[in-house]
C-alpha cells in the first residue's frame, strides 16, 4: 500500500526588519529574501522519513503566495517531495487564516486522496497555529497538533503521536486520513542534494487560481472575505542598549546597581 501524504508549506519572510503595510494592515514582502517556514520545514522531514522507510510514498506540498512561492516549492522537492502545488492569484491576496485555509482545503481536495497530512505548528510571519487545524475541521478529519513525536504502525493506518503541552505532553492513537501539525522537536530537516536540486527545477509546478479552486472570491477568499479585522499593525521599537557595571567586588557592583536603579526611579 502507497501511502499518500500531502504536505502544507508557507514561503515567509526572512528577516527580523518586518515592515507593514499602514493601509492594508498586511506585511511587505517586496525586496525582502524569503525562505521555508520553519515548522514546515520539520513537517516536511517527516514526511520524508516515512518515504525513506516506504519508498513507494508519494508527497504533495502545497502552499498558497505569490508566484516566486514556487522557489520554496523547488526546495522542497529537492529534499525529496514528488510534487509541488502554488495556489496562486490576486483574488486569494490579503486572506487571513480563515480565508487561506478555504484555499488551502479546496487544493487539497483537488489534489485528491490522502492519508496524512503534515503541516508546520505555525508561520513566523503570523505566529496564530490556526491554518492547520482549520483545514482539518473543513476537511473533516481529525487532527492533533504539537506533534513532537510520530509513530507509524506496519498497518499503514494507525498512528501513534506524542502531543506536546506547556505542562507535560499527551499519547495520542488515531487513524488516517488525519492531519498533524509539527514543533521543531520532531526532527532535524535535512538538506537538499544536489541531483535534487537538477530533478526539481525540471518538474512543472500547477498554479491554481481562484476559479481552478472553485472557490468564492466575494464569501471564501481575498481580504475582503476575511473576518479577522486587525485593529493595529507595528514593528516594535528596538530595545536600548544596556548598561554594563565594572566593579572590583560583589558588593561594590551591587551599591553601583542599586544607585543607577534608584536614579532611574525603578526602585
Amino acid at each position: 500500500m502507497a501511502l499518500k501524504i500531502i504536505v502544507c508549506a508557507k514561503q515567509v519572510p526572512d528577516t527580523n526588519e518586518i515592515k507593514i503595510d499602514p493601509i492594508k494592515k498586511t506585511l511587505i514582502r517586496e525586496g525582502v529574501p524569503s525562505i521555508l517556514n520553519h515548522d514546515d520545514s520539520n513537517a516536511l522531514e517527516e514526511a520524508l522519513k516515512i518515504k525513506d522507510i516506504y519508498p513507494d510514498t508519494y508527497i504533495t506540498v502545497v502552499t498558497m503566495g505569490p508566484p516566486q512561492a514556487k522557489d520554496m516549492l523547488i526546495e522542497c522537492m529537492a529534499k525529496g517531495a514528488d510534487a509541488g502545488v502554488l495556489a496562486s492569484d490576486r483574488a486569494l491576496g490579503g486572506s487571513d487564516t480563515w480565508a487561506t485555509s478555504n484555499a488551502l482545503a479546496a487544493a487539497i481536495q483537488k489534489i485528491g486522496d490522502f492519508d496524512i497530512i503534515f503541516a508546520g505548528r505555525q508561520a513566523i510571519d503570523g505566529d496564530t497555529a490556526q491554518v492547520g487545524p482549520q483545514i482539518a475541521e473543513k476537511l473533516n478529519i481529525p487532527q492533533v497538533t504539537y506533534v513532537e513525536e510520530f509513530e507509524l504502525d506496519k498497518n499503514m493506518k494507525d498512528i501513534t503521536v506524542k502531543r506536546a503541552l506547556e505542562d507535560g505532553y499527551e499519547i495520542i492513537k488515531l487513524q488516517t486520513p488525519c492531519m498533524l501539525t509539527t514543533i521543531k522537536e520532531l526532527n532535524v530537516p535535512r538538506y537538499m542534494s544536489i541531483s535534487g536540486i537538477f530533478d526539481s527545477c525540471k518538474k512543472d509546478i500547477p498554479t491554481w487560481g481562484a476559479k481552478e479552486l472553485n472557490v468564492d472570491v466575494e464569501k471564501e477568499v481575498g481580504l475582503d472575505a476575511s473576518p479577522t479585522n486587525v485593529y493595529r499593525s507595528f514593528t516594535p521599537a528596538g530595545k536600548g542598549k544596556g548598561i554594563m557595571i565594572e566593579a572590583d567586588s560583589e558588593r561594590e557592583a551591587a551599591q553601583m546597581l542599586l544607585i543607577n536603579l534608584k536614579s532611574k526611579h525603578v526602585i
